[in-house]
């Protein structure tokens, strides 16, 4: 998703900390003899310390603020990834961490994609498309597009799965802890079944069904509720929509008789306004969640999204 110029820092900046004394001998358990564990961006680094608990320390890579996207490994970071037990991350969502595991964590890089089955990535404004749905660990990985969707995290159920299998690699990685992690798996687990729960009651009698957003980050979401997608752009949250396709989603929403455009918090809103300004609708934020919430956690932002729905969608 993104161009192999961070690709191309994450060697540059391995090769400096290698020549700075950077990479340090480290264990992957903290000094407080927890289990060091580095998350890629915020959903994965919520779902690290409810899952690992006071057993493990988690570093996020994805300070808040930042897009994920945009990340760009400081030479202290790839020293985090070398040393982490276990680093926890997303294929296709941040080239600079998939080398930096790839490198120098091939053998303790979790990625969360690759324990669900994944949705074809939206085809953008020229046509091009992902390759289907893949399931496990190799399918879809073979090339650098990697051709899904890899926004999971906004599908409850995915991420109840993804918890379980979390809660399994840790304790393969800590033994000792093993039946804490499996117990918090399950807690996890059971709380973002319910948040499935919520979604789906809430969003069951809506007066309109369709979605236009900044990006196309919520295939999963919207699928799971039988919702209809409309993405500005595609899955890439910082490509320009053209003038012709800026035409096709108004010429969309207009049809659909769509009141409100969603833009993000990480995301310049410009675009979206314009287009509201054009169809006639306001605009609402609905939260992706590739980011920290301002407030609140993963669980309080995801209502905060449903209520925003409801709203918009004039559900009862």
């Amino acid at each position: 998703m993104r161009s192999l110029t961070a690709v191309a820092g994450v060697a540059s900046l391995t090769l400096l900390s290698a020549a700075c004394g950077s990479s340090p001998d480290r264990s992957p358990q903290s000094a407080g003899g927890t289990l060091h564990v580095a998350a890629a961006f915020y959903p994965l680094q919520w779902l690290s310390q409810r899952v690992g608990g006071s057993d493990v320390t988690v570093e996020g890579l994805t300070k808040p603020g930042v897009e994920p996207h945009d990340l760009e490994l400081s030479p202290r970071q790839v020293a985090d990834i070398q040393s982490s037990g276990l680093v926890v991350y997303i294929r296709g969502v941040q080239p600079a961490v998939d080398e930096a595991v790839q490198q120098h964590a091939a053998d303790r890089g979790f990625d969360a994609a690759s324990v669900v089955t994944t949705i074809a990535a939206e085809p953008d404004e020229h046509g091009h498309e992902g390759e289907g749905e893949h399931e496990g660990e190799e399918a879809g990985h073979e090339h650098e597009d990697i051709g899904y969707d890899p926004h999971v995290w906004l599908d409850p159920q995915r991420f109840a799965t993804m918890a379980t299998k979390l809660g399994e690699r840790l304790a393969a990685a800590d033994p000792a802890h093993a039946a804490g992690y499996r117990e918090r798996a399950a807690a996890t687990a059971a709380d973002l079944t319910a948040l499935d729960t919520e979604f789906q009651q809430g969003l069951t009698t809506c007066a309109n069904r369709a979605i236009v957003t900044s990006h196309a980050a919520f295939g999963y979401l919207a699928g799971r509720y039988k919702l209809e997608q409309v993405g500005i752009t595609g899955i890439d949250p910082d490509s320009e929509p053209s003038p012709a396709r800026l035409a096709e989603v108004a010429r969309i929403a207009k049809e659909k008789k769509v009141t409100t455009i969603f833009t993000e918090e990480l995301v310049s809103p410009k675009v979206a306004e314009v287009l509201a300004n054009e169809v006639g609708a306001k605009t609402a934020v609905l939260n992706p969640l590739e980011g920290q919430p301002a407030s609140g956690d993963y669980l309080t932002a995801m209502r905060s999204d449903l209520a925003t729905l409801r709203t918009a969608l004039g559900c009862t």
